[in-house]
């Protein structure tokens, strides 16, 4: 494991996300994912990564 954020890659950060989200935390998945797509060259896998985690604030529906 790197000591240095710097040095982390998209794929780092990926698996990051794919932690979260089977640890049941899916704003730190999603935030991860954000930072994979940041890093990531290719507008269509970025946009892919999005899509994949998107933002849990946003998708959430409310029950009584």
């Amino acid at each position: 494991m790197t000591r240095d954020p710097a040095d982390l890659t998209a794929a780092d950060y990926l698996d990051g996300a794919r932690e979260m989200t089977a640890a049941d935390r899916p704003y730190l998945a999603h935030l991860l994912a954000e930072e994979a797509a940041q890093r990531t060259n290719d507008p269509a896998t970025a946009a892919g990564i999005r899509a994949t985690y998107p933002d849990p604030t946003t998708t959430r529906t409310e029950s009584d």
